[in-house]
């Protein structure tokens, strides 16, 4: 029988194994100067770690936020192009145009409007003036785009409202203007600008002042014509600037270019080309001033006139 005795605050027996209350603890101590050094280098070492990676996060995220600026203001600059352009040279269907009552509702006669005088002359509307239809320069490059204004009625409206607006959603309902004219041009800010009516008389060359910025960041903009040749019975259509149209009536599609850079300064590797709208490559990591180290991104497309066939060759 194992026998224990308890004395003095002590535990004792005689059993191998069995310790002592009343031993003593080892001695604490702290860390070295070492020790302190080689914890404080690791902490540094993951903070860098940390750093780094935010900074790669950061520019890859600026770099993807830049691709999508660019990619929605060139959208944009294409819509509206492409809602001013497809409109150029369309005329108005007169439901009404005379006195004659058909037996039939829907055999009663219509034409199309060809002419319309404004109170306001300038803004007179003239089918068979193609200038106020599609008209141009090549130096400095200019786009001016008109066709035919008219109210009609609406169910959302008691009055006569107008289905269409120029490229500042102008001019009103209350307006006499019988042609809605753009004008589209980049000023030295690298601005693509827009005048339309009503405005006052644009300066020739237009000036950084003249009308409303509509677009920022624009590297290149261009302007090509298709134009039909009908010399000869053989119809031909060639591209040229506006230099090279001599009857603007028989322009039948006009091609846009428009080269779009970023905001976001970015480290580009030697090599790194977009094609410029000349059909050349340029090398990014070489451009200076505001270019240099930004993304550039063309845009181009061709749009057709809605009625310029028919002007350009029977009116």
């Amino acid at each position: 029988m194992l026998k224990k005795t308890i004395a003095s605050g002590a535990l004792s027996t005689s059993a191998p194994g069995n310790y002592s209350l009343n031993k003593a603890p080892h001695a604490q101590r702290g860390v070295t100067l070492i020790e302190l050094m080689v914890g404080i280098a690791l902490g540094l070492l993951v903070v860098a770690v940390a750093m780094g990676a935010l900074m790669v996060s950061r520019g890859v995220t600026g770099t993807v936020s830049d691709a999508s600026g660019i990619q929605q203001q060139g959208a944009y600059a294409m819509r509206l192009f492409g809602q001013q352009l497809r409109q150029a040279g369309s005329l108005r269907l007169n439901r009404n145009p005379g006195t004659v009552v058909a037996a039939e509702l829907y055999l009663a006669p219509v034409a199309f409007e060809t002419k319309a005088t404004s109170a306001t002359p300038l803004y007179s509307f003239d089918a068979t003036k193609s200038e106020q239809i599609i008209s141009g320069t090549a130096a400095p490059v200019t786009l001016v785009v008109g066709y035919r204004r008219y109210t009609e009625p609406t169910f959302i409206s008691a009055t006569d409202v107008s289905p269409s607006r120029n490229c500042l959603g102008g001019p009103a309902d209350s307006s006499n203007h019988e042609r809605l004219e753009s004008t589209f041009w980049v000023s030295s800010k690298n601005e693509l600008r827009c005048a339309g009516n009503p405005n006052p008389a644009l300066a020739s060359p237009p000036t950084d002042t003249d009308g409303q910025p509509v677009l920022q960041n624009v590297a290149n903009f261009q302007v090509r014509y298709l134009v039909q040749n009908n010399t000869a019975g053989n119809p031909t259509l060639s591209q040229v600037d506006a230099s090279g149209v001599t009857n603007w009536a028989q322009v039948q599609a006009v091609e846009v270019c428009l080269v779009l850079y970023g905001a976001e300064a970015m480290d580009l590797p030697a090599g790194s080309n977009y094609t410029d709208c000349d059909g050349t490559a340029v090398d990014m990591s070489t451009l200076t001033g505001v270019r240099a180290r930004r993304m550039h991104v063309p845009f181009r497309n061709v749009f057709q006139l809605r009625s310029q066939g028919l002007i350009g060759t029977v009116l």
